[in-house]
């Protein structure tokens, strides 16, 4: 039996290829994104290929009543809601010093609260249903330190408290919640840079991210098609923590059994700077969420 999905973020990245590979496994897909015009194309690609369907929406994460008319309305459609990807957000890093609360504002608005919108939305249905999967999407910064990072890192630490504590809460409900901590994956928001409607960081100016993501990640970014399924791969399995690739499960092996070991790395690494220079001039453990594109701040 097909299952009625939504994937926010779902235009580009890791997003697309989670609607790929639901669309493969015939699933029925509706791409959330705020680029309305690109989750149509995509969508349009992914119904031609089957055996699945994809729909799309134009949706801006941060309005919740938005997030909710698209939850809702399909499950009106369809009859109900089996997953639910909360996957849309931004990556945004630099120097504390350096960052306005502008930076702070949006990254909170898009990649917690965001979240958040799409947790009110989904989790009360599926209650009444008595059945559904939240997946969200974190990242490895969520379970490691991260400096250059502060804000980033702030919204997926809380992601992955919020995903642990409703999963234990939902799991007597017949609700499902597994979140996503990925390492360094190959999607565009490497290459987006500082959102062109928030203030320049001067650290970040002429800083190739993708290079540094890369050098973070042990020379080599992993692919967001081989992400989605290990993603699926997790969900089958109902894990509540799926970390990926296999270096970055390693990294949190070892955060978890000596914190103050990986601090002092993290420490020195982030005093040498990416340049050597001393200064942290750029995020380290690299931004994996999706999508760097939405408007600007209400």
């Amino acid at each position: 039996m097909s299952r009625v999905a939504i994937v926010t973020g779902g235009a580009s990245g890791i997003g697309r290829a989670l609607g790929t590979a639901l669309v493969r496994r015939g699933d029925l897909v509706v791409l959330a994104d705020v680029d309305g015009d690109a989750a149509a194309q995509v969508a349009d690609q992914l119904r031609a290929a089957g055996p699945g369907t994809a729909t799309a929406a134009a949706v801006d994460v941060r309005d919740a009543d938005a997030v909710a008319a698209l939850v809702t309305g399909t499950a009106e459609r369809h009859g109900r809601l089996d997953l639910l990807f909360n996957n849309a957000g931004i990556g945004i890093g630099g120097p504390a010093e350096e960052l306005a609360l502008a930076h702070w504002d949006r990254t909170l608005d898009v990649n917690l609260r965001g979240v958040v919108h799409g947790v009110h939305a989904a989790y009360p249905l599926m209650v009444r249903q008595g059945h559904g999967h939240i997946v969200n999407t974190a990242s490895l910064a969520g379970l490691l330190p991260s400096p250059g990072s502060a804000p980033y890192a702030t919204t997926k630490w809380a992601v992955v408290g919020l995903s642990l504590s409703l999963r234990a809460e939902g799991a007597p409900r017949g609700v499902r919640v597994s979140v996503v901590c990925p390492g360094g994956v190959d999607t565009p928001i490497l290459d987006k840079g500082m959102p062109a409607d928030l203030p320049r960081v001067p650290s970040l100016e002429g800083v190739d991210t993708r290079a540094l993501i890369t050098r973070f990640s042990g020379g080599r970014l992993y692919s967001a098609d081989a992400l989605a399924d290990d993603v699926l791969r997790g969900m089958d399995r109902n894990r509540a923590v799926i970390v990926a690739p296999r270096q970055a499960r390693v990294m949190w092996r070892l955060m978890r059994l000596s914190p103050s070991l990986v601090l002092r790395v993290w420490a020195a690494m982030a005093a040498r700077g990416p340049g050597g220079s001393g200064t942290v001039r750029a995020p380290a453990p690299a931004p994996t969420a999706e999508v760097s594109r939405e408007p600007a701040s209400r």
